[in-house]
């Protein structure tokens, strides 16, 4: 392959623009293995789902068979094509290679996750959840943008150098992720395969002047030299690295994972890379007309899943498979009761799934409750905020300490335990307290009382309803253990369906009441 070609557009525009004199075009690839050396060498990986997943069409709540009956009945599953991860709870049939990760211990499930005050534009949610910024902030770095800046500080300025020669984060495809956007630039290096990695011929530099024109030519004649500098070692990242596993013809999320473990097995030090698979905005055709197993969805998922099953056996034949974890989010969920058109539309909160060698094996947290008397548009209520999920990935596999956690996500976070010690062996699948709860009376008209025992010591409760708004934080401190009663006055809410999420620390469950 000719290395001196000119560079696409997509890898040229993401790359920071100054380099403190260095002269990376130069750069030794010896210095391209310092961050395993320094058992530095952890990478995530973020599949992201685009359009928003129905998450109870993945992930499926076997205990709920009676409500989703009368919400669903041409959307839902037969029972007993469900492939069961626990009792209560299976996955669709059409995700086998998720099913035997989840059984050698590889993958885990995180139940409902979203955000208080769900917004259903596919624009802003997306950006919430690429940004983790509350529902009603603004921000302009990326949550991931934030963590390589915290660790790499001043960049762009003289980077790449001798200790990081490379991008620190990749998207695969043709824009730059807004997840790894920083301050000044955004962090990662765009690509849609090895021929899309190309070269600028870099011109000799003129005298160097202090008229607005010299500033200009400079600031591009830099950004080339940078461009090249990381095009290169990207380049000599596919030269060394190597595919083991057969990945599934005609899957786009495979195609891009199969580069991603070319890279990080040729060396390549980037730490985090993000791929997506869009189609996910199934408002009509999710399920085939009388066939719930087929359809669009299922096609979906049957890519997702046998696309991350070849990447982990790819990690595992090439030995990279400790370190790396990944993970799937889409912007929201899809609503509870089935649309006219054999779909679903815009919902709230969604399951995601996390895997990798280190994950710990379960399904954390509880299954939504699904009754038939659901309200207009009534989504799953989240019981993870999604910032919680980040928190744990950050804290628990590349090692941000808890107290930045406040400044990278938010105050309130809870460790979610999926990230387990490669070193010992897997826990059980039972990672959860279900925490003792209970309302009453139920449906009422004035008020309800939520008896609940403190297993742990900060309680945070919050009444959403069932657009996923979140109404009112009745307790948010610490409390005594032992039982505790919570008066909720309901005067002040319509005649409808609402949620009581309850978190002792890291723990959590949501409970349905309705006001008559």
């Amino acid at each position: 392959m000719k290395r001196r070609q000119f560079l696409q557009s997509g890898s040229f525009m993401s790359l920071p623009l100054l380099l403190g004199g260095l002269e990376v075009s130069a750069m030794s690839r010896s210095s391209l293995f310092s961050m395993v050396n320094n058992g530095d060498d952890r990478v995530l990986v973020l599949i992201q789902l685009n359009g928003g997943n129905d998450g109870l069409n993945m992930v499926i709540p076997l205990d709920q068979y009676a409500g989703l009956s009368q919400v669903r009945p041409n959307l839902l599953l037969p029972e007993t094509s469900v492939l069961k991860l626990v009792d209560k709870t299976g996955i669709h049939p059409a995700m086998s290679g998720i099913h035997r990760l989840y059984n050698d211990e590889k993958l885990a499930v995180v139940q409902s996750v979203g955000y208080p005050n769900q917004n259903r534009s596919h624009f802003r949610s997306t950006d919430i959840w690429t940004s983790a910024s509350d529902s009603e902030e603004y921000l302009t770095t990326g949550w991931a943008g934030r963590y390589l800046d915290l660790k790499y500080p001043g960049f762009p300025s003289a980077y790449p150098n001798a200790d990081c020669p490379d991008p620190f984060a990749i998207t695969l495809g043709n824009v730059v992720s807004e997840t790894c956007q920083g301050p000044v630039t955004n962090f990662s290096f765009t690509l849609a395969n090895e021929a899309s990695v190309r070269l600028v011929e870099e011109t000799v530099a003129a005298p160097a002047d202090n008229t607005c024109y010299g500033t200009e030519v400079e600031y591009i004649r830099t950004t080339i030299k940078q461009s090249n500098a990381y095009a290169t070692n990207v380049l000599k990242a596919f030269d060394l690295g190597n595919n083991i596993a057969v990945y599934p013809e005609n899957n786009r999320l495979g195609d891009q994972l199969k580069i991603v473990a070319n890279l990080i097995s040729g060396g390549m030090g980037s730490k985090i890379y993000v791929v997506n698979l869009g189609g996910f905005d199934t408002h009509a055709n999710q399920v085939l007309i009388g066939e719930p197993e087929n359809g669009d969805h299922a096609t979906l998922l049957k890519t997702v899943s046998d696309a991350v099953a070849a990447f982990m056996e790819d990690c595992q034949a090439l030995g990279i498979q400790e370190r790396v974890v990944g993970m799937t989010f889409s912007e929201f969920g899809r609503q509870i009761k089935a649309n006219n058109s054999f779909g679903t539309d815009h919902g709230t909160a969604s399951p995601l799934i996390v895997f990798g060698s280190c994950i710990n094996q379960g399904v954390f947290g509880q299954n939504p409750e699904i009754t038939a008397d659901i309200a207009p548009q009534e989504g799953v209520p989240m019981q993870y905020d999604f910032r919680s999920v980040y928190a744990s990935l950050l804290v628990d596999w590349l090692g941000v300490k808890e107290s930045d956690i406040k400044t990278l996500l938010f105050d309130d976070f809870q460790r979610i335990p999926f990230i387990k010690d490669c070193s010992t062996p897997s826990s059980t699948s039972d990672n959860n307290i279900v925490l003792d709860a209970r309302l009453s009376p139920n449906p009422s008209s004035d008020y309800i009382y939520l008896n609940f025992v403190n297993t742990g010591k900060h309680v945070n409760i919050s009444i959403l309803n069932a657009l996923g708004s979140q109404l009112d934080v009745p307790v948010n401190k610490s409390l005594s253990q032992g039982a505790h009663e919570i008066y909720i006055n309901m005067q002040p809410y319509a005649n409808g369906s609402y949620f009581v999420r309850l978190a002792v620390d890291n723990n959590v469950r949501t409970l349905k009441f309705v006001k008559i």
